[in-house]
């Protein structure tokens, strides 16, 4: 993804610093690289989970809908605010 959106992008859309990011991807990382690597996984990833309330998605479309908030006026969304906290798809 990097080779397509370029570094700052990539670290800005998973809420980390450039320079973190290309620590990790250099493998210079001093600390424990896995929630960059979560955190990159889950904005970008396209693997295919299976949505109690939506059927197939991606994992990027599962963890993008567990982080939306609230509203009660979307019956889909009253379901998947519902569901969400008892799913562990999104947060393996």
């Amino acid at each position: 993804m990097v080779e397509k959106l370029g570094l700052q992008e990539v670290a800005k859309q998973i809420g980390y610093n450039k320079t973190a990011v290309c620590h990790v991807l250099n493998g210079n990382y001093k600390g424990k690289p896995d929630r960059i690597l979560k955190a990159a996984e889950e904005k970008f990833s396209q693997s295919i989970v299976e949505c109690p309330v939506l059927g197939e998605i991606t994992l990027s479309k599962c963890v993008e809908e567990r982080n939306r908030p609230f509203a009660a006026v979307n019956p889909i969304r009253v379901r998947l605010a519902r569901t969400c906290p008892k799913c562990k798809k999104g947060s393996e």
